[in-house]
């Protein structure tokens, strides 16, 4: 018996070993080396040009999962802006730069992986319970204030690009949900995919070719707003193409990225990706500052919303 059980344990250790290996995927160092690489790869000028230089912030801090490409995509941004002459970089880890008077600095805000802790998922609330001066009751009270002042910048104009896992900043808020386009769920093992344009002719997507993105990714599945489809998809996966899908689905398109409007101004999110080596991929990257070029109302397009299927 006790021999059984020890087959069985290591049985299941080797498995862990496995599912483990699967899902992670080489660091990259943020070496001169790889830095010339992305400056090669980056897109030479803007799609749209001759427009005013954007100012833009670029949000970096996470409380809860630590995605280890934060600094890559900090380093990709300011590649991109210094090449494109269309934005510039402004990189942010404090809560302060969600008060009102700091928002209105910038044209639009890239919130880059910043993760809030679980299960509260509430970025603003992780942020102020940094400061040991607040007692819980003043947290409680002034987390929302941050929340509305981003979603009222938001409304008024501003643009916000949302990069892979910072659509989990404020996970449980449905009025955020709302405004973001879904909230997440979960997502299975990392895995190479095949990554598809929804519409091959929107202008968002041209840098793809008609030929999608195919990469080494967490394939991401949404809740709460998500369903109701208030949106512009832009890319989708096929879930009977995926491994270790956990719930049934309705439909076999997942959609991982797409932009919105609200009020007056527009937001984008993008999945990918989880990883700095898709950034060896040029069309991602003018997909980013197409991305950007459109939250800041430089990209005009369809951005109206396709609604429940």
């Amino acid at each position: 018996m006790k021999k059984n059980r020890s087959i069985l344990l290591t049985i299941a250790l080797f498995l862990g070993i496995l599912t483990s290996s699967a899902q992670s995927i080489k660091k990259l160092d943020i070496s001169k080396e790889w830095l010339a690489k992305i400056e090669r790869l980056a897109p030479a000028e803007p799609t749209v040009k001759n427009v005013d230089k954007k100012k833009i912030l670029v949000f970096s801090k996470a409380t809860g999962f630590d995605h280890w490409t934060i600094p890559h995509n900090v380093a990709m941004l300011k590649i991109i802006a210094k090449k494109s002459n269309a934005f510039e970089v402004h990189i942010g880890y404090d809560i302060s730069n969600f008060e009102k008077k700091n928002l209105k600095r910038y044209d639009a805000i890239i919130l880059n992986n910043s993760n809030p802790s679980g299960p509260d998922r509430d970025l603003f609330q992780d942020l102020l319970q940094q400061n040991t001066s607040l007692t819980d009751v003043e947290i409680a009270e002034k987390a929302p204030e941050y929340e509305k002042n981003l979603i009222h910048y938001i409304a008024k104009g501003g643009g916000l690009m949302i990069l892979h896992g910072a659509i989990t900043v404020q996970n449980n808020s449905m009025e955020f949900s709302k405004i973001t386009g879904g909230s997440f769920d979960y997502h299975p093992k990392q895995q190479r995919m095949h990554v598809k344009e929804v519409d091959k002719n929107h202008p968002l997507v041209k840098a793809f070719k008609g030929n999608g993105l195919t990469h080494v990714d967490e394939p991401y599945f949404f809740k709460n707003a998500y369903f109701d489809y208030n949106f512009r998809p832009l890319l989708y996966i096929e879930v009977d193409k995926l491994e270790g899908v956990r719930k049934e689905v309705s439909t076999n398109i997942n959609y991982v990225s797409w932009i919105k409007r609200h009020g007056k101004g527009r937001v984008f999110y993008s999945s990918p990706s989880h990883n700095a080596q898709s950034m060896d991929n040029p069309e991602l990257l003018q997909y980013f500052l197409d991305g950007i070029q459109y939250v800041v109302g430089d990209l005009k397009c369809d951005d109206s919303p396709i609604g429940k299927p």
